[in-house]
C-alpha cells in the first residue's frame, strides 16, 4: 500500500493543474478508490482533496508572484473565476493573492508527502476474519458530523433522546452477528474528512429474513468478508486507537483491503460509567 500511495503522489504532481481521474488511477495501481482514499486520509491526516488543493496553491502562489494575469493563473489550475480561485487561495495562504503579489507574502507551504513504511508494531491487534451472510441492520439512524477523536456529542445526544424501554427492545431483535446493540457508521465520505456528515445508526443486526419493524430505520448489507479488531480498555480512546492502526498498522501488513460498506462497533462489555469497554470493531473487507 505504501508503494500505490507514493504513485498516485507522483501523479499527482504530473497532473496538478488538471482533475485526475483517481478511480482510474486507483484501477491502474491494482486497488480500489475507496481503499485508496481512506488509507491516503487515514495516513496523510487529510484528505486527498484537500491535499491537492493545498499543493495546487502552493504552486499557484509562485505564479502569483510573476507576471500572469489573475484570470489567466485561475484558469490554469481549474478555476471559472478569479473570484473562485481567490476563495481558494485564501483559504490555503490565509491572505488574499492580491496581498502576496504586492507585499511578497505570507505563504503557507503544502510539502509534497512522501509515505514511508516504518517499523513500529506496537499495537497488539486482536484481529479475526470471517466471512457473513447478508442481513439486515435496523435501529434509529441520524446524520452527524464524523469526528476523529474523543466522544461525539451528536451520537450521544441521537442516543440519549432514546428511551430506556426502546434499547430493550432493540436488543430483542438481534439475531446475528455481530450481536447485541451496535454503533453503526455507514455512507462516510470517501476521504473520510473530519467534519464530513455519515450517517449514524444506533441498533442491531437481524438476519435478511426476518421482518424489519415498520418504525425502524434499516441498512441492507451484502454477504462479504469482515476483519473483526477486539479491544479492551478506556473508551472510546482505545477503540478509535485500535481504528486508526488499522490503516497505519494492519492494512500496511496483510492481504487485505477496505470495501465499501458500514463500519460496525459492537460493546460486548462496558463498566458502569463507560469509562472503561470490551468492544469489536468490524470493517468490511476483500482481498487486495
Amino acid at each position: 500500500m505504501i508503494a500505490e500511495l507514493n504513485s498516485l503522489i507522483e501523479r499527482i504532481e504530473k497532473h496538478l493543474t488538471e482533475d485526475l481521474d483517481i478511480a482510474r488511477v486507483a484501477v491502474e495501481l491494482g486497488t480500489t478508490e475507496y481503499h485508496l482514499r481512506r488509507m491516503f486520509s487515514s495516513l496523510a491526516g487529510m484528505p486527498l482533496s484537500e491535499y491537492v488543493r493545498r499543493r495546487r496553491m502552493t504552486l499557484a502562489a509562485a505564479d502569483v508572484l510573476g507576471d500572469d494575469g489573475l484570470l489567466a493563473i485561475a484558469t490554469r489550475y481549474g478555476y471559472g473565476s478569479t473570484e473562485a480561485f481567490g476563495r481558494a487561495f485564501r483559504s490555503v495562504h490565509g491572505v488574499g493573492h492580491g496581498d502576496v503579489r504586492r507585499h511578497g507574502g505570507p505563504l503557507r507551504t503544502q510539502p509534497q508527502i512522501r509515505f514511508r513504511l516504518t517499523v513500529e508494531g506496537n499495537t497488539f491487534m486482536d484481529t479475526r476474519i470471517t466471512d457473513g451472510p447478508a442481513f439486515r441492520l435496523v435501529g434509529h439512524a441520524a446524520r452527524v458530523p464524523l469526528i476523529h477523536h474523543g466522544v461525539n456529542p451528536h451520537i450521544q445526544a441521537h442516543i440519549a433522546s432514546l428511551p430506556p424501554e426502546e434499547h430493550a427492545r432493540l436488543k430483542g431483535l438481534s439475531n446475528i452477528e455481530p450481536a447485541g446493540l451496535l454503533q453503526v457508521s455507514d455512507s462516510v465520505d470517501a476521504d473520510y474528512a473530519e467534519g464530513s456528515e455519515l450517517t449514524y445508526l444506533h441498533g442491531v443486526a437481524i438476519s435478511a429474513g426476518t421482518p424489519t419493524p415498520e418504525d425502524l430505520d434499516s441498512i441492507e448489507v451484502p454477504a462479504g468478508t469482515w476483519a473483526v479488531f477486539r479491544t479492551e480498555g478506556e473508551y472510546p480512546s482505545t477503540l478509535q486507537a485500535a481504528w486508526a492502526a488499522t490503516a497505519t498498522e494492519w492494512f500496511p501488513s496483510n492481504p487485505w483491503r477496505l470495501r465499501p460498506g458500514p463500519s460496525i462497533v459492537a460493546v460486548l462489555d462496558r463498566s458502569e460509567d463507560f469509562t472503561t469497554a470490551t468492544c469489536e470493531l468490524w470493517l468490511p473487507v476483500e482481498r487486495a
